[in-house]
C-alpha cells in the first residue's frame, strides 16, 4: 500500500533576483512499512523534500498525495491535523522543551489532538517504554544525555501512532557510538512495522535504511534498494 506518492513534485525560491530551483521534477513512491533515506551533500534538496512530505511546505507544481489525499486539496485545519497525528517528527536539535519533564515533552502532541490528561500520560509512557526510558520519565532535558533526549524527541514522534516518522539528521548531534545506537533504535521501530523515512548527509547512517534514495541539485540521481542493511551489533557499511 502506498502511503506516500509524489508526481513531477518542483520547489523554486525567488530570492531577490536569483531563482533557485530547490526541486525539480521528483517522482517517487513509498509503501507503507517501508524504511527510506533521503541522502545528499548540502544543498542537494533533501530537506525541501522532507519538508513537503512532512507537510511542512508546499511544492512549487506537481502533486502530493499521502494515505491516498490530495495535500494541496487540504484545508490549514487538515494540515495541522495531517502534522499532528499522521506524522511523527525527529529533528536534530530535539526540539524539547527545557523546563518540561521526558513525560510532559513526549505528552505533547496529545495536548493538541484533544486527550485527557490521564490518558497522555498513560499514553506517553509507553511510547517512553518503547525506547525504554520510562526510567527517566521526570527528568528534564538538562539532566538527559544527548542520546536520552533523542529517545524522548523519538518518543514523542511515536505517541500519536503516526503513519510515518520523518527524521531529519538524527543523529547530526550525536557522537558515534549514540548515533549508531539511536540507528539501532530506529532499526527495532521499523522491525515493529513503523514507516520511517530518514535525511542524512552520512553515508554509514544512511545504510541502517533499506532504501536510499540520493538527491543532487534538486534532481534524484538515483534510488535503490540497499543490499547491505547496518545492523545492531555489526559493523557499519558504507559505499560510495
Amino acid at each position: 500500500m502506498k502511503i506516500i506518492e509524489t508526481k513531477n513534485i518542483s520547489r523554486v525560491y525567488k530570492m531577490g533576483t536569483q531563482v533557485v530551483n530547490a526541486l525539480q521534477d521528483i517522482s517517487i513512491s513509498i509503501d507503507k512499512g517501508e524504511y527510506c533515506a533521503f541522502m545528499g551533500p548540502s544543498g542537494s534538496g533533501k530537506s525541501t523534500l522532507m519538508n513537503i512530505v512532512g507537510c511542512l511546505d508546499t511544492p512549487s507544481g506537481g502533486s502530493y498525495m499521502l494515505n491516498n489525499k490530495l495535500v494541496s486539496e487540504m484545508t490549514e485545519n487538515e494540515l495541522a491535523d495531517t502534522r499532528n497525528k499522521e506524522i511523527g517528527f525527529v529533528f536534530q536539535t530535539f526540539n524539547l522543551l527545557p523546563r518540561a519533564s521526558a513525560l510532559e515533552n513526549v505528552a505533547l502532541p496529545l495536548i493538541y489532538a484533544g486527550y485527557s490528561k490521564s490518558d497522555r500520560e498513560e499514553m506517553a509512557m509507553h511510547a517512553l517504554e518503547s525506547v525504554s526510558l520510562a526510567d527517566r520519565y521526570h527528568h528534564k532535558p538538562n539532566e538527559l544525555s544527548g542520546g536520552q533526549r533523542q529517545r524522548v524527541a523519538i518518543a514523542r514522534a511515536l505517541v500519536n501512532n503516526p503513519s510515518i516518522i520523518l527524521a531529519d539528521e538524527p543523529t547530526g548531534n550525536l557522537d558515534t557510538k549514540t548515533s549508531y545506537d539511536i540507528m539501532n533504535l530506529f532499526q527495532e521501530l521499523h522491525d515493529k512495522g513503523n514507516t520511517i523515512i530518514m535525511v542524512t548527509h552520512e553515508d554509514d547512517i544512511a545504510h541502517y535504511a533499506h532504501r536510499i534514495i540520493r538527491l543532487r541539485d534538486g534532481l534524484i540521481e538515483w534510488d535503490r534498494k540497499n543490499e547491505n542493511v547496518n545492523r545492531a551489533g555489526a559493523p557499519p557499511v558504507t559505499t560510495h
